[in-house]
């Protein structure tokens, strides 16, 4: 029964991922379609603005890594006090069927989470922090680095880095129209400058739109990861539960300002850093109240993160004796 119900959310997942981005895609194209033939701007003039966006974006995914290195004081895993990280990795890597072997490495910082990322100049990496390597049980943490295997595995950083293009090309759009118009030039008919001003800002504002869709798409691809680790590692699910309230406990114990400083990287995070519980709190009973907690559907909108109650339920699936959802 939990196969069956496992298989049906994952073919859900995977419908809708691929459902956000052809919506995504398609509607951004007519809307800036539209607007170029009724402005009268020229073909050139979008192609210009997408290759200048994607340049950028393209340039911080290749030297993004060596940033986050920095940032975070990341260094390779030491390979004889921490040869069970490299161990668990490459046996996470084999059951994944990923072609090439992850880094392995740590980020020297209080903050308990995870993160996987890279770039053709890097290879692909996953790291933890040393505030989750002190204080999280093996078993947890291997559901952990299996989420991390998970997002390279589906390439979705990749997937995030394409659908992130959109709504920063057409604020760009909007953006020069609405400078355009200002110091007096805009399109050719149509109202001209006045309307180069007015069709920036609602680009502007549309641009905020789509990144709403954006922030779907990373909370879908946390819980294609959380899918992963329930399938790769043995009672995965539950293990994943248990380390994702960990973390939220483990987060307590950090002031806020120590886990607001990290809110510009966290959709890198496993876990939203500002996601934090009672650290004293029985993790089971934490696990079980966020299973019957009630969540809006609007709740985590605006969130790079689901919600952590619908991320129970979601695990849940993965489970035998909840495998009724």
């Amino acid at each position: 029964m939990a196969t069956e119900v496992a298989r049906v959310s994952l073919a859900k997942l995977r419908f809708t991922m691929v459902g956000v981005w052809f919506a995504v895609v398609g509607l951004a194209t007519l809307i800036l379609t539209a607007i170029m033939l009724y402005l009268g701007l020229p073909v050139s003039y979008v192609y210009l603005m997408f290759a200048t966006v994607v340049a950028i974006n393209v340039l911080q995914w290749l030297f993004g890594p060596y940033m986050i290195n920095a940032v975070y004081h990341v260094r390779p895993a030491d390979p004889v006090s921490e040869s069970w990280l490299y161990e668990s990795v490459r046996e996470l890597a084999r059951r994944s069927g990923l072609s090439r072997e992850p880094k392995v490495m740590v980020a020297e910082i209080d903050l308990p989470n995870a993160f996987a990322y890279g770039s053709p100049l890097t290879g692909p990496m996953v790291a933890v922090t040393r505030g989750i390597l002190r204080r999280m049980p093996r078993d947890e943490l291997e559901a952990v680095l299996a989420h991390e295997v998970g997002h390279l595995k589906h390439r979705d950083v990749m997937v995030m880095l394409m659908i992130s293009l959109i709504p920063a090309v057409i604020y760009y759009i909007g953006y020069s129209l609405y400078l355009s118009g200002l110091f007096g030039a805009g399109g050719r008919r149509n109202g001209g400058p006045a309307y180069a001003v007015l069709t920036g800002i609602a680009l502007m504002v549309l641009s905020f739109v789509f990144n709403i869709f954006v922030f779907l798409m990373s909370r879908l691809r946390e819980y294609y990861a959380d899918s992963h680790a329930a399938m790769v590692v043995p009672d995965g699910a539950r293990k994943l539960q248990r380390a994702l309230v960990r973390i939220m406990a483990l987060s307590g114990r950090l002031p806020p300002s120590a886990r607001v400083k990290h809110e510009t990287l966290k959709m890198f995070f496993i876990s939203d850093p500002e996601a934090a519980i009672d650290p004293s709190i029985d993790l089971d009973q934490a696990v079980e109240s966020f299973r019957r907690m009630k969540v809006s559907a609007l709740a985590d909108l605006f969130s790079t993160h689901p919600h952590p109650a619908k991320r129970i339920r979601h695990l849940d699936r993965f489970v035998a004796p909840y495998a009724v959802y």
